[in-house]
C-alpha cells in the first residue's frame, strides 16, 4: 500500500525508521511526501523546524526549546536535519524508549557539548521547557515548581550537587531512571498533541 509512494525514500532508511520508531511504512511515506513539499532540498533548516514546533504549540513560546531540540539532533552541526534525523527527533521527543530518550535528554541539556551538564545548562533548558507551558496552566503548577528557577533547583538538589558541580551522562541517566518525579521535570511531554498534529499534516 505504501510502496508506490516510497520511491523517493530509500528502502534502507525506511527499514531503519520502521525498526527504530513506532511509525508504519504508510505513515513514513506520507510524511516524506509532506516533508519534500515543505523542504524540497530534502533537508529542514532550524527556522523551519522552529516553525513546526510553533504550529504544535500555538498557546506558548516553543522557540528556545525547538532550537535546543534541533541542536541535539544536528549531530554534524551543519544547520539542517535530513528526513531520518527529523523523524527520529519527533519519535524520541514524543514516544521514545526510556534509555534512548534519556541519552537524547542528556545531549539536550549538555548545551555546550562538553560531555557534562552544569546547573546553568539545566536552568537554560528548564526555562525553554517552561516557556512551552501556556500561561494559564503555569498558574496551576505546584508551588515548588512554578518558576523555571525552582524547577532547576529541584532537579539539581535531587542529584545532591553544589552550584558549581557537574553531572556526567551515566549519573544523569541512572538518577533520572530511579526517580519518576525528576523524569517528569526534565522533559516536555505532550505526545498526544504532537501525534495529533502529525496526523493532521498527513491529510
Amino acid at each position: 500500500m505504501g510502496n508506490t509512494k516510497s520511491g523517493a525514500l530509500s528502502k534502507a532508511i525506511l527499514d531503519d525508521l520502521k525498526l527504530n520508531t513506532k511509525y508504519t511504512e504508510e505513515e513514513l511515506c506520507a510524511w516524506y511526501a509532506t516533508f519534500l513539499k515543505e523542504c524540497p532540498t530534502g533537508r529542514i533548516t532550524k527556522e523551519q523546524f522552529e516553525g513546526i514546533y510553533a504550529s504544535f504549540f500555538p498557546d506558548a513560546d516553543p522557540t528556545a526549546y525547538a532550537r535546543h531540540v534541533f541542536r541535539s539532533f544536528d549531530t554534524n552541526a551543519d544547520g539542517t536535519l535530513d528526513f531520518k534525523e527529523y523523524i527520529v527527533a519527533l519519535h524520541l521527543t514524543s514516544s521514545g524508549k526510556t534509555l534512548r530518550k534519556l541519552e537524547w535528554a542528556f545531549a539536550l541539556y549538555d548545551v555546550d557539548g562538553n560531555g557534562t551538564i552544569s546547573k546553568n545548562e539545566v536552568q537554560e533548558i528548564v526555562r525553554s521547557i517552561f516557556n512551552m507551558i501556556p500561561v494559564e496552566d503555569q498558574k496551576n503548577l505546584p508551588e515548588d515548581e512554578d518558576t523555571p528557577e525552582k524547577r532547576a533547583d529541584k532537579i539539581w538538589n535531587f542529584f545532591g550537587k553544589k552550584d558549581d558541580d557537574k553531572i556526567g551522562e551515566g549519573e544523569f541517566i541512572q538518577g533520572v531512571m530511579e526517580n519518576k518525579d525528576i523524569l517528569r521535570l526534565i522533559q516536555f511531554d505532550e505526545p498526544k498533541k504532537i501525534q495529533e498534529k502529525l496526523k493532521e499534516k498527513k491529510h
